[in-house]
């Protein structure tokens, strides 16, 4: 009688490459807490310390700006010293940074604690994809992809939950930190519970192992017998030729990304207020629209339309879906309008870790996607200001808002397409330019 081998998904697993998929979802999740948390206490904020919205917005084009900090100097120690350690030390920072967030008593002081949070929060990616990928199935990478990425949107909804529940229990709280007249404690204590992620750690250190192809690389080092620059300094094999096009396209594509996804969520609560409308119901549409979106275009990804056609074709969907997402004629369209835009325009990111992971080698799988994808946030990190910059000339919310979305999806969908397909490829210990040279 024939056996015939379990087919589901998550039966093709083992228990170690589960926990690596643990570690790195909930590091990103909280991670996306403690950043989203800012989207829904700008008003707070600008009441607090008195400033216009492009400042306002200025904090959150600060913290991604550092990410490319994070990202460079976790990416190298991935690459140099393990996953595992880079991924805690940064879920440490940022756990930090978000709770010292809430002792500020000026602009200046939150504008800091926002740039040395970003470096922490730069740094849980480019070490945390790479630890899982590399341990999950070749033929799982995709849809590994789309569930680790969608960590950003539980982050964003549980930060929806966590404003809508403890923000009104301290709304009406004095504020004791010197901060202008009238303001409460309501967003202090929303950056106070951005500290508990630190937990997380302890964890990690003692039930995730590390990265099995890492580990065969650093085998593959010793048996050489010599160690190259490149080898301790990751981020020099970057500017090499065979190299140099990867990471730029790569920097291009992520950039595009964060454009788009900012373009989208940054303002939006702001623009549900403006709209007379309780944000909580309309933002979990949407993050839940990208959970799914993201997981079943990861997924989509491993068939014939490959990384680059589920990336313009989700980018284009959520261009066309601009004017339902941001109507304001009633309710039952604006919920649907934000389920559509999570699954299509937020939807891109499902493929973002798997083809970022394969468009470079084993010995930079950490600095060449850390840097690509925190290029773009450095770049994207303008999208923030810019949208407030809008506003404050004199376009609305959802004008300035809609225009930016329009340009993103396909800024996204043409530069996909600049680089090459991606889907299937292996993760080796040993590159081609290694391997002719070793022969």
């Amino acid at each position: 009688m024939a056996i015939h081998p379990d087919t589901r998904w998550y039966r093709q697993v083992d228990g170690r490459q589960r926990r690596a998929f643990i570690a790195t979802f909930l590091g990103w999740t909280l991670d996306a807490f403690d950043f989203s948390v800012l989207t829904f206490i700008l008003v707070d904020i600008r009441n607090s310390f008195t400033v216009d919205a492009a400042l306002a917005g200025a904090l959150g084009t600060v913290t991604l700006f550092f990410r490319l900090a994070g990202g460079l100097g976790a990416g190298m120690m991935a690459d140099r010293w393990g996953r595992k350690l880079p991924l805690m030390l940064s879920i440490l920072w940022f756990s930090l940074f978000a709770f010292l967030s809430g002792f500020s008593t000026s602009y200046a002081m939150l504008f800091a604690c926002r740039a040395l949070f970003g470096i922490g929060m730069g740094g849980v990616w480019a070490a945390g994809m790479p630890l899982t990928l590399e341990h999950w199935p070749t033929r799982l990478r995709g849809l590994a992809s789309g569930l680790l990425q969608g960590g950003w949107f539980w982050g964003y909804m549980l930060a929806a939950l966590v404003f809508s529940t403890v923000h009104p229990l301290f709304d009406a709280v004095p504020d004791p930190f010197g901060a202008s007249a009238g303001s409460t404690l309501g967003w202090r204590v929303l950056f106070w519970v951005g500290g508990v992620p630190a937990l997380l750690v302890l964890w990690i250190r003692t039930g995730v192992a590390e990265s099995p192809v890492w580990l065969e690389r650093q085998r593959y080092l010793k048996t050489r017998g010599r160690e190259e620059l490149a080898d301790r300094v990751s981020l020099l094999r970057l500017l090499q030729p065979d190299l140099l096009w990867a990471t730029v396209q790569s920097s291009l594509l992520m950039s595009a990304f964060m454009f788009s996804y900012y373009s989208i969520s940054f303002w939006y609560p702001t623009f549900l207020l403006g709209a007379g409308v309780e944000p909580l119901r309309y933002l979990v549409g949407f993050n839940a629209g990208a959970i799914l979106g993201i997981a079943l275009w990861g997924r989509a990804s491993e068939s014939a339309l490959g990384r680059r056609g589920a990336v313009s074709l989700a980018a284009l969907l959520g261009a066309a879906l601009a004017p339902v997402f941001l109507s304001a004629s009633g309710p039952g369209q604006l919920l649907a309008g934000a389920v559509l835009m999570g699954a299509t325009g937020g939807g891109i990111w499902g493929m973002a870790p798997a083809y970022l992971t394969e468009r470079f080698p084993t010995a930079v799988r950490g600095v060449g996607p850390g840097l690509a994808y925190h290029v773009g946030a450095a770049a994207g990190s303008a999208t923030p200001f810019v949208l407030g910059q809008l506003q404050d000339g004199g376009m609305t919310t959802g004008g300035a808002m809609s225009a930016c979305i329009v340009a993103g999806g396909l800024l996204v969908a043409a530069v996909v397409w600049l680089g090459p397909e991606t889907r299937g490829r292996r993760f080796e210990a040993v590159d081609e330019a290694e391997a002719a040279e070793t022969a």
